[in-house]
C-alpha cells in the first residue's frame, strides 16, 4: 500500500486517514494540519517523510507565520527541512483543473460566462482561471489591493493586475513587510478605516455575477450579498454547501478533485501520482495528469445550493416616445415648466445627442423553471421626431453605444425598443456591428398583438368560427408591408376568412400577397393603398405603421364593436380618436405579464408589465438563446411561433387588455357588446 501524507498550514479540526484505491494501487492520504504555524508544518514533515511515498504541502492563503505570506518562500522553506523527500503543491494541477472548470461550465450551461462581471477575490493565485475567463468576459475585477493590504480599491483589468503582481509581489516578500500588516491590523486608525475597505468589497461583490474564491477566502464573504452569484471555489463540503444555501447562492462551482466521497486538495492529488507512477512533481507531464483524470473520472461540479437556479441578463434600449416624456425626467420637469415651446424645440434636439445612460435596474424575473433573468433600461436620447430627422448612422451609433454599455454591465442579449427597432435596416447593421447578440423584439410584438385581439374579441362575444375553419368576418392590417404588420398579416391569413392590408407601397403588397397566397393556400387576400377605403366592414384591425403619429385611419367609419390593435409607438390613433367610439375597443397592442416579483422603474405600464418587444428580450435571456433573433423588416412566422411557446413555458401571460385610458374592465367590454349590438340596446 502506498502512503501519501498532506501536510497543511491549515487547521488541525480537518485532519483526516482514509484509505482508497487510485489507479489500480491501494492508497493510504493521512492528512495533517498545523494550525498556521510554518514551524510545526515542518516538524510534521519530518515526522512523516520515513512512511510516506510522497507529501503534498497545503498552503492556505491565510497562513499566519512570521515568514513572508509568498507561497514559493513557504514552500522553499519547508522543504528544504526534508531536500529528499519527493514534496509537491500541486500548483501546475490547481491551475489545470480551474481553468477546465471554467470550460466545463461554458460549455455545459452554453454562454454561462459571456459578458460576466466577475470578482477574483486573489488574481495572483487564480491566473490559469483568470485566462480561461477572459476568453467570454472583459468584465474582470481584483480584490488583491483589499486582501494584502486593506487598500479600498479593485482592480478591474488583467493587465492592472499584472502590474500591480510585479509591485506586491516583490513588496510582500520583505520581512518588514508582514511586520507592518501585523502591526497596522490591530491599531486603533486601522480599526477606523475597516469599514471603508470592507464596504468597497461590498460594493464589487454587488455588481458582480460571478465570485472566485479559495476556500480561505470564503469567510470574507460572510457579511455580503450573494442573493444570485455563482461561486467558483475548491473543497465544497455539505458545511459549505449548507453555508452557501443560507447566504441564497444561485450555483457553486468546485474544480476540487475528490477521494473517498470526500473533497481533497490538489497537493493530495499530485502527491497520488507521484505515489503511484514513482516520479517526483518535476518529472510529471500533462499526460500523467490527464491519465489520472480520465481513470478516476474527475470532473467539476456544477451545483445549486437550494435548488437549479441560474440568473442570465439581458439589457433593453428604451427613449422617450415624444417632446413630453422628457418633461417627466429631472431636471428636464422644471425647464419645461418655464420654457416656451421653442425652447423645448432645442432641448429636445440636444438630448438626442446624450450618451447612452442606464433608466432602470430590471430584477426578479422569475420562471417557473428556476431560471432568472436580470437587466438594464438603457435610454438614448432621441424622441421620433428627432430619430427620423436624422440619417440612420446617427441612431446606429447611440444604439452600439448602448450596446457597449450593456456589454460592460454584463448583458448577454440587447434588444431594440420603439423606434430604434424601424431605423434604417431594422438591427441588421447594429447587429453585425454590436459587441453581443441583437433582437427587435418583433416577433413576439407581432404575437402579443394578435394575442391581445383575439381574446378582446371573445371578450366581447363577437367571436364565430366559419364553415371554413376560420373566424368568419374581416380582419385588416394597416401597415402590412412593415415589418410586425407583415408577420401579422401572415398569420392572420391563417385565422380569418378574409384579409385585407393596406399599405402605402404596392408593390410591396402584390409581393406580400403572393407569399401568404403560397403559406397559405386558400386564403382570400385583400389590397388597397389606404385604410378607409375598406374599414367599414372590419370586425379587426391591426395598425402597425411608423407614422410617428401620422393619421392612418378615420376611426368614425368603423363598425360598431370593432377591435382594433395598435402595435405601433408612437400610437397610430390617438386618445381624442379613441374617445369618439365608445361602441370600438382600441387596445394598445398585447402588453406581457412577467413571471416572478418583478422590481423597475415606471415605463408608462402598470407593475410587472412590460410592452411586447422587451418581453421577447426577456424570454430569450431566460431561455439562454444569446443569439440574433428577430431582425430585418421580415419577420419569420415560424419565430413568432416559437417566441410564443417559449413565452409560455417561462410563464409569461397576456397582461390585463389595456388602451389609452388604462386597463379595460368587464364593465368596458359590456359597453362596446352593448352599443354594438341593436338587440342588446333596446
Amino acid at each position: 500500500m502506498k502512503t501519501v501524507a498532506s501536510i497543511s498550514l491549515g487547521s488541525s479540526d480537518e485532519d483526516y486517514t482514509v484509505e482508497a484505491h487510485f489507479l489500480g494501487e491501494a492508497v493510504k492520504v493521512i492528512r495533517l494540519g498545523a494550525d498556521g504555524d510554518l514551524e510545526r508544518a515542518g516538524q510534521l514533515l519530518e515526522n512523516v517523510r520515513a512512511q510516506a511515498d510522497a507529501i503534498g504541502l497545503s498552503i492556505p492563503d491565510t497562513a499566519n507565520s512570521t515568514l513572508p505570506a509568498n507561497r514559493s518562500a513557504q514552500f522553499a522553506y519547508l522543504k528544504q527541512r526534508t531536500p529528499e523527500a519527493c514534496i509537491g503543491t500541486g500548483e501546475d494541477l490547481r491551475g489545470l483543473l480551474q481553468e477546465w472548470a471554467v470550460r466545463h461550465v461554458q460549455t455545459t450551461l452554453e454562454h454561462f460566462f459571456d459578458n460576466a462581471r466577475v470578482l477574483i477575490l486573489d488574481g495572483r493565485s487564480g491566473y490559469p482561471i483568470v485566462r480561461a475567463l477572459g476568453e467570454h468576459t472583459d468584465n474582470l475585477s481584483f480584490a488583491n489591493p483589499w486582501l494584502d493590504f486593506g487598500i479600498p480599491r479593485m482592480l478591474t483589468s488583467i493587465e492592472q493586475m499584472n502590474v500591480y503582481s510585479e509591485f506586491a509581489g516583490a513588496l510582500l516578500e520583505r520581512p518588514v513587510t508582514q511586520w507592518v500588516r501585523r502591526t497596522v491590523a490591530h491599531s486603533p486608525l486601522w480599526q477606523l478605516g475597516k469599514p471603508l475597505a470592507d464596504g468597497a468589497l461590498h460594493h464589487a461583490i454587488a455588481e458582480s455575477h460571478v465570485i472566485v474564491a479559495s476556500p480561505n477566502h470564503l469567510q470574507s464573504l460572510e457579511d455580503t450579498d450573494l442573493d444570485g452569484k455563482t461561486i467558483m471555489t475548491s473543497r465544497v463540503t455539505d458545511k459549505t454547501l449548507a453555508w452557501m444555501k443560507a447566504h441564497k447562492v444561485a450555483m457553486v462551482v468546485d474544480d476540487s478533485p475528490w477521494l473517498e466521497g470526500r473533497p481533497v486538495g490538489v497537493n493530495v492529488l499530485e502527491a497520488l501520482i507521484c505515489a503511484t507512477t514513482s516520479r517526483s512533481p518535476e518529472q510529471l507531464s500533462d499526460d500523467d495528469y490527464l491519465q489520472a483524470i480520465r481513470a478516476t473520472g474527475i470532473e467539476p461540479r456544477v451545483l445549486y445550493p437550494d435548488g437549479y437556479r441560474r440568473v442570465n441578463r439581458f439589457a433593453f434600449v428604451i427613449h422617450p416616445l415624444s417632446q413630453q416624456y422628457l418633461t417627466k425626467t429631472h431636471p428636464l420637469d422644471w425647464i419645461a415648466e418655464v420654457s416656451p415651446k421653442p425652447i423645448m424645440n432645442l432641448v429636445e434636439k440636444a438630448v438626442a445627442y446624450t450618451p447612452p445612460f442606464v433608466y432602470s435596474k430590471v430584477s426578479g424575473i422569475r420562471s417557473p423553471t428556476g431560471d432568472e433573468a436580470e437587466g438594464w433600461l438603457i435610454t438614448v436620447g432621441g424622441t421620433p421626431h428627432e430619430i427620423m430627422a436624422h440619417r440612420p448612422e446617427f441612431t446606429y451609433e447611440r444604439l452600439l453605444a448602448a450596446a457597449r454599455l450593456g456589454k460592460k454591465l454584463g448583458a448577454q442579449i440587447m434588444g431594440l425598443g420603439a423606434f430604434t427597432k424601424v431605423v434604417g435596416d431594422a438591427g441588421v447593421t447594429v447587429a453585425r456591428r454590436a459587441p453581443l447578440p441583437i433582437t427587435t423584439g418583433n416577433s413576439y410584438s407581432a404575437s402579443g398583438a394578435l394575442w391581445a385581439a383575439h381574446e378582446a374579441a371573445r371578450r366581447i362575444g363577437r367571436v364565430r368560427v366559419g364553415d371554413s375553419g376560420r373566424l368568419a368576418g374581416n380582419a385588416m392590417v394597416v401597415g402590412a408591408t412593415g415589418a410586425i404588420g407583415s408577420v401579422c398579416a401572415r398569420l392572420l391569413a391563417k385565422a380569418v376568412e378574409n384579409l385585407y392590408l393596406a399599405s402605402p407601397e404596392p408593390a410591396k403588397l402584390l409581393a406580400l400577397k403572393e407569399s401568404i397566397e403560397r403559406e397559405t393556400p386558400g386564403a382570400q387576400v385583400h389590397l388597397a393603398a389606404a385604410a378607409d377605403r375598406d374599414v367599414a366592414n372590419m370586425d379587426m384591425v391591426v395598425t402597425a405603421t411608423s407614422g410617428a403619429g401620422k393619421r392612418i385611419l378615420d376611426i368614425m367609419k368603423v363598425k360598431p364593436g370593432c377591435v382594433i390593435t395598435d402595435v405601433a409607438r408612437p400610437l397610430d390613433i390617438p386618445a381624442e380618436d379613441v374617445a369618439k367610439r365608445p361602441d370600438v375597443l382600441v387596445i394598445e397592442s398585447g402588453e406581457i405579464e412577467l413571471p416572478g416579483n418583478v422590481q423597475m422603474k415606471d415605463i408608462g405600464l402598470p407593475p410587472g408589465i412590460v410592452y411586447a418587444c422587451l418581453a421577447e428580450t426577456i424570454v430569450l435571456a431566460l431561455e439562454g438563446r444569446f443569439e440574433n433573433y428577430t431582425l430585418g423588416r421580415h419577420i419569420e412566422w415560424e419565430k413568432v411561433q416559437e417566441i410564443y411557446k417559449l413565452g409560455l413555458k417561462h410563464g409569461m401571460k397576456l397582461a390585463a387588455i389595456a388602451g389609452v385610458n388604462g386597463t379595460f374592465t368587464e364593465e368596458d367590454f359590456e359597453r362596446v357588446r352593448r352599443l354594438s349590438d341593436p338587440a342588446l340596446s333596446d
